[in-house]
């Protein structure tokens, strides 16, 4: 099955949930899936006629709605996508930035609004599926400094590239993720104009982001000054990071000089946003993104069927 096939028959077993099993009418169903009435009244009687639905629902997927569901009565989200396990790494970080595109159109669409966006490959991919049309005043707006290497995931390119889909400004941290020490980055906070942009970061309304274990391999620990804390920072209680900062199993910042020196939207900031989405999965992130969720710090979730498990069978 390719990603359209999936994608649309993930959105059929929504709408088959949603109805034979949630019991939700069919203008609360379009409402909830941004689509129009006649195509939710479409899609049922597909699966009236295919014979999809008996006590049980026997679409594939269904176990994905569920599951969604289930986490966000648990941890009180406004909405969660779940995507199916796919074998392959680049696969499965595709669906979910796929599903977090998806999510984030009906809150786009037409709107005037700013739009803050991290870094990662799984964001990467979430423009694939962005074809709201914001309003012409919209701007999107990087939440985090830069590193000094990537392929397409960098701070930087990932709000090009999400400007550049919904045809709006950006706005960039141009400053390093990580200062050498707490007293560099009040002195880059001098410049007016990073302060101007770290403003941008705070009001914008829509917070998206993803977030990193403490895998020796991934781009964030291969920035010097991380890697030769890495130690210091495991010792700490450290789980993993969120908008580069450093997070123990509870979602507090760890007392590290890291996460003081830090040129990037705090999370207890993204806190404050109308709509913040994380899009991450992989069940090595399994205790960052439960830190993320006990700490409030998101209203809205696009991970995979592995990691919602995890969640919901873990301690709260």
């Amino acid at each position: 099955m390719d990603a359209d096939e999936v994608w649309s028959e993930l959105e059929r077993t929504r709408v088959a949930w949603f109805y034979f099993v949630g019991g939700l009418t069919q203008q609360e169903i379009a409402s909830r899936m941004d689509m129009t009435r006649l195509r939710v009244n479409k899609i049922i009687g597909q699966v009236r006629d295919q014979g999809a639905v008996q006590v049980d629902l026997t679409l594939p997927l269904s176990d994905c709605i569920a599951l969604g569901l289930d986490l966000e009565r648990r941890y009180g989200l406004k909405e969660v996508r779940v995507v199916p396990d796919l074998p392959d790494f680049l696969d499965q970080k595709r669906v979910i930035g796929e599903a977090a595109g998806m999510m984030a159109n009906a809150l786009i669409a037409g709107r005037d609004l700013g739009i803050g966006v991290s870094t990662g490959r799984t964001l990467s991919f979430a423009v694939r599926k962005l074809t709201a049309t914001p309003h012409p005043e919209s701007w999107v707006v990087g939440l985090t400094g830069g590193v000094t290497r990537s392929s397409g995931t960098n701070s930087f390119e990932v709000a090009t590239s999400f400007a550049r889909r919904l045809g709006v400004e950006c706005h960039y941290l141009t400053a390093p993720l990580f200062c050498a020490s707490p007293e560099g980055r009040e002195m880059l906070l001098l410049l007016d104009e990073l302060t101007d942009v770290l403003a941008r970061t705070e009001i914008a309304e829509i917070g998206i982001t993803s977030c990193g274990a403490l895998d020796e391999n991934t781009t964030l620990t291969q920035i010097r000054v991380v890697k030769d804390q890495l130690e210091e920072i495991q010792r700490q209680g450290a789980v993993g990071e969120f908008l580069g900062c450093f997070l123990d199993a509870q979602g507090r910042p760890i007392d590290h000089f890291l996460n003081e020196s830090l040129i990037a939207l705090s999370p207890e900031k993204l806190k404050l946003k109308p709509v913040s989405i994380l899009a991450s999965g992989g069940v090595s992130k399994v205790p960052v993104i439960r830190a993320i969720l006990r700490a409030g710090y998101v209203n809205r979730l696009a991970t995979n069927e592995a990691v919602a498990r995890a969640l919901l069978a873990g301690p709260r």
